[in-house]
């Protein structure tokens, strides 16, 4: 499904009057949209063809603070300027806002007009290829969950992120009463992001009191990192419509349950899919054996690209439906990756590890990574886990975000598949998020120990 706009379309909705706003957009390191509005009339005339911006966005924190320490950029060499290149192709209506449409851009040196080799969808682009030169491509889905609530973000931050209440009280997974009290916030969600050529399969009610989730239908594989870009940044925008907040925090609240990214994963070759074999007990090819086993083998050295905060480990508990383990399963929802739809053409892996944070393109490429050096070296499939897979010592998923940059950054097979430049420039996004914590004093800090000390 594609509702892509061609630029002769748009020339016409903004001399109609139809349209005046181009929302011009690059992906930043933490997954998010940052760029510019553009006055219609002049994205057609030339801003079409590039837009610049600071070169200091691919190396922020959250706040958009400007850490020292990157390679790529920094107060020394005066934060100069990246091409901002659209990529026509994603060029798409936003109809939760009026007369605007949107376009994704591909980032360039501004002196080479070379690829930025650490933007997020020049990573995902370059496994991509490698997989192109091996014959394959790769086909993925996302099921993206959140956390919905009764007030809106600005009441909520005056509030100092005290006493927030979820729009719900209760678990409402696959709940159609209490989703219908959420519905106006998820129809326009669903319906906008349809109108958008975002293939949409639906929302649900998750596992705790105003989670939910979001479904979209399988696709190549930049093709869905586009969608869950779009559709996350859509879902804060259009709550925030209705006067509502909504996170992607993991885990917001320790009471409560943890919200992930679960990703699907096959792979296809001439239009067939190549993880099948019928004459398997699974229906699994030798290919995805490979495949899987490689995602096993080098789990902890991607596990940053799935869980990238602090806060991200929070989320891994027993008995949460968030795994602790890096191990397989046959449609088990205990396990790390659960083996999808065995025994037919849909049979996938779905990794259940990363969280609602996760910056899509970067999770998807490590993964690819992962799964083609399985490939390489024809690695063995282990058999897999059965009954309930936390119990148990092996395979454990990194901890902590200190063990999963340092297994970033001791990582052979990143640096080979990625670049030097590319592990080290996260690598240090690793260690801001570090620093920055350690020299908080929490309230968990000063509650407990404020008197007992």
């Amino acid at each position: 499904m594609t509702n892509a706009l061609a630029l002769e379309e748009l020339r016409a909705k903004v001399e109609s009057g139809e349209v005046d706003t181009v929302l011009v957009c690059i992906v930043d390191m933490q997954g998010r949209l940052m760029g510019k509005r553009l006055h219609a009339r002049h994205f057609v005339d030339d801003g079409w063809d590039e837009t610049h911006c600071c070169n200091y966005l691919l190396a922020t924190d959250l706040e958009m603070e400007t850490p020292d320490g990157y390679a790529s950029t920094s107060w020394g060499a005066g934060y100069g300027d990246y091409i901002m290149k659209p990529d026509l192709a994603t060029l798409r209506s936003v109809p939760w806002l009026e007369g605007t449409v949107m376009v994704l851009c591909d980032v360039l040196d501004h002196h080479t007009h070379a690829s930025v080799p650490h933007s997020p969808r020049a990573i995902l682009k370059h496994q991509l290829a490698r997989l192109d030169e091996m014959g394959f491509n790769a086909v993925m889905a996302t099921e993206l969950e959140f956390f919905l609530f009764e007030k809106s973000l600005d009441e909520i931050r005056k509030d100092r992120f005290r006493d927030i209440e979820p729009i719900s009280g209760y678990n409402e997974d696959y709940h159609i009463f209490q989703t219908t009290k959420e519905e106006h916030v998820l129809r326009p969600l669903r319906n906008h992001l349809y109108a958008a050529g975002i293939p949409v399969e639906g929302t649900k009610g998750e596992a705790g009191s105003g989670q939910g989730e979001l479904n979209i239908r399988y696709a190549k594989a930049l093709d869905t990192a586009d969608y869950h870009t779009i559709a996350k940044h859509a879902t804060k925008e259009i709550a925030w419509q209705q006067g509502r907040a909504v996170t992607f925090l993991p885990k917001w609240h320790h009471d409560h349950s943890g919200s992930s990214t679960h990703i699907h994963q096959s792979l296809w070759q001439r239009g067939i899919p190549a993880f099948f074999d019928e004459s398997d007990t699974h229906g699994m090819s030798p290919l995805m054996k490979h495949y899987l086993a490689g995602l096993l083998e080098y789990a902890a050295d991607y596990t940053y690209f799935l869980a990238p905060y602090i806060n991200s480990y929070k989320r891994f508990q027993k008995g949460s439906f968030a795994p602790t383990r890096t191990v397989w399963s046959v449609d088990n929802r205990t396990a790390g990756f659960r083996l999808c739809a065995a025994n037919t053409q849909a049979v996938r892996i779905e990794c259940r590890i990363g969280g609602s944070d996760l910056n899509p393109y970067l999770a998807m490429a490590g993964q690819l990574a992962a799964g083609i050096k399985g490939i390489e070296e024809r690695l063995e499939l282990p058999p897999p886990a059965e009954g309930d897979t936390y119990e148990g010592e092996t395979g454990l998923i990194p901890q902590t975000l200190r063990d999963a940059m340092q297994a970033l950054k001791d990582s052979n097979m990143l640096r080979e598949a990625m670049g030097d430049e590319v592990i080290d420039h996260y690598t240090r996004a690793a260690e801001v998020e570090l620093e920055d914590f350690e020299r908080v004093v929490t309230d968990y800090e000063v509650a407990r120990g404020f008197e007992r000390s």
